[in-house]
């Protein structure tokens, strides 16, 4: 059973998400589990600071070492060792095969930055992947982090109600995206359902269904045409 431990500065933000759809539904069948921890509980101040001024100047704050590696440190203590991922702009691009790999992980650590981002020396002692969602930049790593749990937890057999439903996701083939989907009413608002999915006949259909998902697929990876916004 997968365990997803998120280090970050607000846990309270992160558990009403956890608690429904296909992730609430995979804890509660004891498929995962996740916790949550405040790295704030590692400060050694009274005002429970977790961040300070850059050395050598600049705007913003940084993430302190010292609540992160600690924090680290006893989670490992408690619950074992995990694969430790931090989520910030600079790290390497998610992808679904990230996620099938780290579907068979026992152990996951996120960790969630937070204003200019991390003291370096936090790599320096611990082994940690660094991992962006895309090319922009968000307040902290919180939502990055559930992408993550809610990518991965989407493998781990029994999560869905059909485990064909990840087997044919996007991307799952390694570059193509999902087909269209059609369900009732077979007409709406004179957009009927492709014929083709009414027949029955399986093999059209599944030939149908690889033929629009290359054409998607094409159209989403072309270069970029003259008048295009």
């Amino acid at each position: 059973m997968p365990l997803f431990t998120i280090l970050t500065l607000f846990p309270e933000a992160l558990e009403p998400y956890l608690e429904v759809g296909v992730l609430g539904l995979a804890r509660r069948r004891g498929l995962v589990q996740t916790r949550l921890v405040d790295f704030r509980d590692w400060t050694r101040n009274r005002h429970r600071s977790v961040d300070d001024r850059p050395f050598g100047g600049g705007p913003g704050m940084v993430l302190r070492p010292e609540p992160i590696v600690e924090a680290i440190e006893w989670i490992e203590r408690e619950w074992g060792p995990h694969r430790k991922l931090a989520l910030c702009p600079s790290g390497e691009p998610f992808e679904q095969a990230h996620a099938q790999a780290w579907s068979l992980e026992e152990r996951l650590l996120l960790l969630c930055g937070r204003y200019e981002g991390f003291d370096e020396r936090i790599f320096w002692e611990h082994d940690i992947d660094r991992i962006s969602i895309g090319d922009f930049v968000l307040s902290g790593g919180e939502l990055p982090a559930l992408c993550i749990v809610d990518a991965v937890t989407r493998l781990v057999p029994g999560a869905l109600g059909d485990d064909r439903s990840a087997a044919e996701d996007s991307f799952q083939d390694g570059a193509t995206l999902d087909h269209p989907h059609f369900t009732r009413p077979r007409v709406y608002r004179g957009h009927a359902v492709p014929e083709v999915l009414m027949g029955g006949d399986h093999a059209a259909i599944d030939a149908w269904r690889r033929k629009q998902a290359q054409e998607r697929t094409s159209a989403r990876t072309r270069p970029p045409r003259a008048g295009d916004t």
